[in-house]
């Protein structure tokens, strides 16, 4: 099956929720592994894979195929997820999650797990690798051509080598990258604006030259309709700042620092399966 599909809403609403499920269990029986920030970019990754993004689970190094990179890789549950569930591996991989010799390794390997565009995990350096691709599908023919997406964390924009990437992808007017900033308010060690404000955002990254766009995060009209307004951007990279909620679908998880790096224990996992339905 390749992609892009036209599934309504509904659809989408139903792969979000499995995909939820999907990562609770995960972690629940890896015991250990990022729960809310997995959560919160669930509905971006449903709207890329299955709506937005040209890819071929089949042929994952189709030359044609659209990138996406998974910047902040600690989120790698979600994306494990949403690859099985297009076709990239079977689906009783995702049990074996953090295990020895496992293609799901705790952080995305690009070695190891079909679809995997970037081994990441140390924050701050897949928007740089983005621009690298944005750049690489310029200098091929049109035939050829694909777009790049990359998603951060809003934590994750305190590295300086983020705004280094922001900076020359704007120079070089890649307007086939697109950012998704997964912006749920909080990081390992509290709130964004109290570890280090990002307040104005829109306007920084507006200041570095860029097509700005905010969307709700958790609402596949909003987020795909943002992704066709990328789209007819043809002079500036867009980033699009989706505003989430960390631990989304599960009440005792949501607006939770504390769930940032912990997985939940085997009563957690049946309560969260229980509101999942």
């Amino acid at each position: 099956m390749a992609f892009p599909k036209k599934p309504d809403p509904a659809f989408l609403a139903k792969q979000a929720v499995v995909i939820r499920k999907d990562i609770v269990e995960m972690l629940g029986t890896a015991g250990s592994g990022h729960t809310g920030g997995s959560l919160s970019c669930v509905d971006l990754l449903v709207c890329l894979y299955f709506s937005e993004m040209n890819h071929d689970p089949q042929n994952p190094a189709w030359p044609q195929r659209d990138r996406f990179i998974l910047s902040k890789g600690h989120a790698a549950p979600a994306l494990y997820s949403v690859l099985a569930r297009t076709g990239y591996f079977p689906l009783d991989k995702l049990c074996t999650l953090r295990q020895l010799d496992s293609i799901l390794q705790g952080h995305p390997d690009m070695n190891k797990t079909p679809g995997v565009e970037m081994s990441t995990g140390s924050l701050g350096q897949g928007l740089s690798v983005a621009c690298g691709m944005a750049v690489a599908a310029g200098l091929q023919s049109k035939k050829a051509a694909y777009r790049v997406y990359a998603l951060l964390g809003d934590g994750e924009l305190n590295e300086g080598q983020v705004w280094e990437a922001v900076m020359s992808a704007a120079h070089y007017g890649l307007s086939n990258l697109c950012a998704l900033v997964d912006h749920n308010g909080l990081q390992i060690d509290g709130a964004t604006c109290q570890i280090m404000n990002l307040d104005p955002l829109p306007d920084k990254w507006r200041a570095f030259g860029w097509h700005v766009l905010e969307a709700n995060g958790h609402d596949h009209a909003a987020i795909l309709a943002a992704l066709a307004k990328a789209r007819l951007e043809k002079e500036r990279p867009t980033v699009i700042l989706a505003k989430t909620v960390k631990g989304q679908g599960v009440s005792f998880m949501q607006n939770q620092a504390g769930w940032h790096g912990i997985a939940p224990s085997l009563e957690q996992v049946c309560s969260a399966l229980e509101e999942l339905k």
